[in-house]
Formats: C-alpha cells, structure tokens, sequence
C-alpha cells in the first residue's frame, strides 16, 4: 500500500497534452496511474495541459477522452466529471498561475531576468569553454531596483526565474530510491515567458499543489526536474498554497528500435495504430503494464482488475522496458481467445461491415458468421485479421493469393482435387469428420498424407494455404458453393 499521507488517501494525476496522437508510451504512464489510484482506493485526476496554443488542438483534446474511454479507464476528477479544483483544463487556468507568479517574486523566491537570448548564449558558450557548469549564472539574481528601472528604460522584456536554494536536494524516488542532486546541477529557472504566458515548470506543480496530489507518476524523462520542483514546492507551502510535497516515482523509459526511447514519430507509438489493428484494450494494457513491471516471474497474462489488485510501485523497475510488438501480438491473442463467443463476435464487427470488408453488405450473413466465429476465435492476434480469415464464406468467388497457388497446386494436384471432389460429394456435409475422411482417402490414393492432401483442396476452396480449419469452413460454406470451387480451380488446372 501507500505511504502515509496527509488525510490518508492517494491522489495521483494523469496530465498530457493534447497534442497529437496518443502514444503508448502516454498510455503506459495513465495505466500506472490508474491502477495505482485504483490498487489503494484513492483519487485520479485528470488534468489537460493545454497552455502551449500553438501546438494543442480541440481534435487532440477529444481524442486523448475518446481514447481514455476505450481503454476502460475512468477518472475521479477531470473534464467531463468536475471536481473541488475544477477548471481541469490549464489554459482556464491562467489566473491563477499569473497569481501564484506574482505571490513568489514578492516573497523573494523569483525574479526577473532581463538577459536577452544571445547574451544567455554568449555566456554559456564561456562556461563550456572554461569547463564551468553551463546552467544560469544568476546575473540577474540581486538587481537593485536602480537596475531593473534601468533595463526596463532600454525596452528590454524579461522572464520569471524561479530562485533555486544554495544547498543540495535529496528525495526519495518511489522507484529509484534516494536521489541527490547537487546545487550547482540545478540553477535557477524560468516559470512565466516575457509574455506573461506561465511555463510548464510553474503550472505544473501549482496544479499538484491546488490539488493536493500526493504521488506524482511519470516518466524518467522528468527526473531532472524533480529538485526544482521540490524546492518550488516548499516556496508554495511557505506561501500557504501547497499542504506538503508528493512522492516522485519516475517510470522506465519505453525502448524502441536501436535502444532508443520510442518517441511519437515512431511508427509502432500510436495508440491508434493498435486500436485499428484490433487490439483489445486488455491486451494492450495487459502487456504495457508488463513494459517495467512484473505481475509474477511465471506469469504474463492477467486480467486488468487482476493487475489493479496486484500492482505495487516496489514491482516497478528502473530499468528501461523494450517495446516487442511480436510480444503485444501474442498477449494480445490470448485476450482474445478469454472472450466468451458472444463477446469475441461482437467485438469483430467492426471490421466485418464497411469499409473494412471487401463484401457487399448484402452478402454478409449473420447466421454464417456466428457458426465460423469459435473457429475463428482461437486464430487471430489481432481482430482485424478476421476480414481475411472469412471472406472466402462473404465473396461470391475466393480470393487466391498466387503464392499460395504455385505452394500448393502442384503435379498432380488436378488428379488429386477430381478424386476428392467425388469423395466430398458423395459425403455427409452435415459432419466435419465425414468431410475430413473423404479428403484423407482421396489423398490415400494417391499416397499422401491429410496434410499434403488437404492443401489443394484449401487453396480451392478459401484461396489461401492457411486459415480456418478446413473441414469446420467446408460445412458452414456449403456443399454446392464448395463442390463448384473445386471444379473452377480444376478448370484453372486443365486450361
């Protein structure tokens, strides 16, 4: 469970940005989140940092709810629901930051800096050169106010930095362990643009603060800021706007190819690319809690209320997680195979309507699809491979794959396809077996086994040499429409 906190209840947040497309790496980190609100009964809230107007949309912000929404997780405050520290959108926020701002420079724990860019640039270029940390160097720290009227009076503009105390921070990381982080490491740093707008490094932790978060969940991407918010933090607890300061867990990396972080412009990061593939949410969350964190050393697949029972922030590993897709996929097959029937055909709808399907829509039948789904169910990784598992049962005529042709119509193949069509007519096409008995003496006959036998007889009929069990799709498709597949592909034999 939890450390003690004040009030006893954790309060965790999930806060991206709506820019863009979800990434899995995003999605890992509100799963963690999640589960660990849920694990000890405590508070999610989700936050939308909106304030960079340039890059943040209306379309991301609906996505990133919608997507919210299809992996099942539900939130305690936040947009659409409210809450005690409602608006949950930042960029309605914006007077209170300005505020809080105006609270820490005249407290003393900020200030403005008047340095323009090319002289910060300038500065830092010297420091290199010199082997000096290359951090602010406080020129602006103790201005006089003779100093600052004289800068103003020059036209200058200037930021708001945030004064960072002479000493080292030490923190406790919930799945790191204890941090030092020396003084000289962290200089001072900016929290309001010349323009007024709030930066990142103030909103965020304001939030926190308004909120009353107790564990902050995210990635080790932001270990670096962890002191300067640390020290931001105890500034607001001096001002009386912040009760305490939360506990900092910092999340693996997500790897991607060449052990680099998997950013957003790689390929295999969007969430979407899952969801159009037709993973089910509890498959890919099953494996990303799996992306730095264990479950148990003997098992990988669970249940989603399972993994929230169990998750503990001491089974979270620092080290980085690597992204393996062929790994997702066979979690993900899993998951589909633990739907009941119903369920497994319901969720494949999708992609067999429209304009997923190569069919006409009159030419689906439901009572077809229900008899071929618990076949069909234990085949798939994904669900939209069931378009061409099944479309030989939809389309008037199946579509060969040529490969699968040359592999399987070899010589003879026509001796060997007109004995089993006068086997298979003569069969009872109400059993499976009798069908499967008709295939294997044809293929006696011509002395081979089931496995070689049956190809022909496949690629005939479905059009490829994998799919469906083949005696289980001969029935559902029919004797009439099956028998007149053998005789087309013998003709295509003979021409």
């Amino acid at each position: 469970m939890a450390n003690a906190t004040p009030g006893g209840t954790v309060r965790v947040r999930f806060c991206p940005s709506p820019t863009g497309n979800p990434h899995v790496g995003l999605v890992r980190t509100a799963l963690f989140n999640w589960a660990y609100a849920r694990h000890n009964e405590g508070t999610l809230v989700f936050r939308i940092e909106d304030t960079d107007a340039a890059r943040d949309s209306e379309e991301s912000y609906e996505q990133l709810l919608d997507s919210m929404r299809w992996l099942g997780f539900d939130w305690d405050e936040g947009p659409e629901v409210g809450g005690p520290h409602a608006p949950y959108r930042q960029s309605q926020r914006m007077d209170i930051y300005r505020d809080v701002a105006a609270k820490l420079v005249d407290a003393g724990h900020a200030y403005p800096c008047y340095c323009t860019t090319e002289e910060l640039d300038a500065r830092r270029e010297a420091a290199r050169a010199a082997g000096k940390p290359s951090g602010y160097d406080g020129q602006c720290r103790d201005l006089t106010d003779e100093q600052k009227q004289a800068y103003e009076a020059e036209g200058r503009s200037h930021i708001v930095r945030f004064r960072m105390p002479d000493e080292a921070t030490t923190f406790t990381d919930l799945v790191r362990g204890e941090i030092t982080v020396q003084a000289e490491n962290v200089t001072d740093y900016g929290i309001v643009r010349a323009n007024g707008a709030p930066l990142y490094t103030l909103v965020n932790p304001v939030d926190d603060a308004l909120m009353e978060i107790t564990h902050v969940l995210r990635g080790e991407d932001l270990l670096s800021s962890t002191p300067r918010q640390i020290a931001l933090y105890k500034a607001l607890i001096g001002l009386g706007i912040a009760q305490s300061i939360p506990e900092f867990g910092h999340l693996p990396y997500v790897m991607g190819e060449g052990n680099k972080k998997l950013s957003k412009r790689d390929p295999q990061a969007s969430l979407n690319l899952y969801r159009e593939r037709g993973f089910l949410p509890e498959g890919l969350l099953n494996y990303l809690s799996l992306l730095g964190w264990s479950f148990s050393a003997d098992q990988d697949v669970f249940s989603i209320p399972d993994m929230v029972a169990k998750f503990d922030l001491a089974d979270v590993n620092a080290n980085p997680a690597r992204f393996d897709l062929k790994k997702a996929e066979a979690i993900n097959a899993d998951h589909i195979r633990m739907l009941d029937v119903k369920a497994f055909a319901a969720a494949c709808e999708p992609w067999l309507r429209a304009p997923h399907a190569p069919w006409a829509p009159e030419d689906f039948d439901a009572a077809v699809w229900e008899a071929i789904a618990p076949h069909a169910q234990t085949r798939l990784k994904v669900l939209s491979e069931i378009t061409d598992n099944v479309d030989f049962l939809f389309l008037p005529e199946p579509v060969f794959d040529e490969a699968s042709w040359t592999k399987a119509m070899k010589e003879g193949s026509d001796a060997l396809l007109t004995t089993a069509r006068a086997k298979l007519e003569a069969a009872d096409w109400t059993s499976p077996e009798a069908l499967k008995e008709a295939v294997l003496a044809a293929g006696e006959e011509h002395g081979l086994k089931l496995g070689k036998a049956q190809a022909p007889v496949r690629v005939a009929v479905t059009g490829r040499t994998v799919g469906l069990p083949l005696f289980e799709s001969l029935e559902i498709l029919g004797k009439d429409r099956a028998l007149a597949r053998i005789d087309a592909a013998l003709a295509k034999l003979t021409a």
